[in-house]
């Protein structure tokens, strides 16, 4: 037996077996990922149009991950069902009547195909025949699970998996490798809340010990020594707990409950999970995926050091606001803040102390704003706020509030700044005819903001003319 990857960048085998003295046949099996880099691969390939020649509606179908001793143990169990069916055979020559039909077959090959030609043909255990009459269940659980958020993906694995195997209690934890520890992500039909359920240690307790060594256990809470549920609430004592990975990578731990009518659960049900496991593994790589674009996406539009939204995205939230305000005939306004003498504050005190003035006036900005407000860190020690549905009266009355707010906020050194505080001044400005683009209203901001500079500091201004 050999092993090799196909064009489409499938671990395989090759086979070579002899059914009978005059045909010789190579099976070809595996045809999975050996690793969730392969898989991306090939789907970078589909997307690219690399793989034109395969079939598209089928080549996400049946998506199998497999370590290389699986596929020897694939191999193994062929080798078996050829030995059954030359042992077969025999008995049928013999006149022997079979006593049960084997259990794996293969397919024979027609009669004029030549004894010497090696020909490909599929080879059938019962294992792939097991999955036949679910194959319409397991692409629909492939569609169900699918979504665009990681939370979604989350539930409705369990909705889906819980449907499936009729658990009225179940739960999903992944793997933090950072903290060697996993994760409640979603749980159904648990008495407490998600945020309470603590972190279980690898290889401690039930999920603890499958994902540690990577085989699921179908039992009941007796046979581990339990004799009392009262204490967590179970309803039946009957439970399959289920290590999900992609190849040699472990990902989390499935949990099933309480089965529907008190039933208890056995290998059957086991058998039903294994179906859709590498479903389920898929969809938390492409959460994975999702959680880690909505990272880099969060971090190119937010301020490192203050967590606020950076220049760029107040930018584009401008523009956006500013077209709804035309389109909707609504209000708008828009305030630059300005941190008074912060240059004189960061030399005397140092850049440790300045990079603490500008988190403290990142908080304040925070509790002080309404839900729909938008801050940014526009730059240095400059900010700026979008207030959606905002008139320029109500923008004011934001603005005073937030100086006060600021003004009396516990700032390390604030008694060495010229005014004995660490103070603010604030320019305001309002969507108006002839301020109705995003570079007006930031222009009439900055000049307002300028005009309560000049004129003491610790104040705000709004802007009532035309920008020039």
């Amino acid at each position: 037996m050999i092993h090799y990857r196909c064009h489409a960048g499938l671990q395989c085998f090759a086979l070579p077996v002899n059914l009978a003295a005059d045909r010789e046949l190579v099976v070809i099996g595996g045809r999975a990922f050996s690793s969730g880099s392969d898989y991306r691969s090939f789907v970078d390939r589909v997307r690219a149009g690399d793989l034109q020649d395969l079939p598209a509606e089928e080549l996400f179908q049946n998506v199998v991950f497999a370590e290389e001793g699986a596929l020897d143990h694939a191999a193994l169990k062929v080798t078996r069902a050829v030995q059954k069916f030359r042992e077969q055979s025999a008995s049928d020559e013999s006149g022997q009547a079979a006593s049960s039909e084997p259990e794996e077959t293969v397919e024979q090959p027609e009669e004029s195909t030549p004894a010497i030609e090696r020909r490909v043909r599929t080879v059938r255990s019962f294992g792939l025949d097991r999955r036949a009459p679910f194959a319409d269940s397991i692409r629909r659980f492939a569609e169900q699970i699918d979504a665009s958020e990681p939370s979604q993906i989350y539930e409705s694995i369990l909705a889906q998996s819980s449907a499936l195997l009729k658990a009225e209690r179940s739960s999903l934890m992944l793997y933090d490798e950072s903290a060697n520890e996993l994760t409640m992500k979603a749980a159904r039909g648990i008495p407490v809340a998600l945020s309470d359920v603590e972190s279980v240690r690898v290889g401690e307790g039930i999920a603890g010990s499958v994902f540690s060594n990577g085989s699921p256990l179908v039992t009941t809470m007796d046979k581990l020594g339990r004799t009392s549920l009262a204490e967590r609430r179970y309803r039946t004592s009957s439970f399959i707990s289920y290590p999900i990975a992609i190849g040699a990578r472990k990902i989390g731990v499935l949990n099933l409950a309480d089965k529907a009518g008190g039933g208890i659960y056995n290998e059957a049900d086991l058998d039903i999970i294994e179906l859709v496991a590498p479903q389920i593994a898929l969809a938390l790589e492409r959460a994975a995926w999702q959680h880690r674009a909505n990272q880099f996406q969060l971090m190119s539009i937010t301020d490192p050091l203050t967590g606020l939204h950076n220049r760029r995205y107040m930018e584009s939230r401008l523009a956006e606001e500013l077209n709804r305000a035309k389109r909707y005939n609504q209000p708008m306004s828009f305030m630059m803040i300005d941190i008074d003498d912060f240059k004189l504050y960061n030399d005397r005190n140092g850049h440790q102390a300045g990079d603490r003035a500008l988190e403290i006036t990142a908080q304040c900005l925070k509790s002080t704003l309404r839900k729909v407000d938008v801050a940014s860190r526009y730059g240095g020690e400059e900010f700026s706020i979008l207030l959606p549905q905002a008139t320029l009266k109500e923008a004011g009355a934001i603005a005073d509030r937030l100086r006060r707010q600021i003004l009396n906020a516990k700032f390390p050194h604030r008694e060495s700044q010229p005014l004995g505080a660490v103070t603010v001044s604030i320019g305001l400005a309002s969507f108006s005819p002839s301020v109705d683009t995003a570079e007006a209203i930031i222009r009439a901001a900055d000049r307002a903001l300028y005009h309560a500079k000049s004129h003491g500091k610790n104040r705000a201004y709004a802007y009532q003319g035309a920008p020039k």
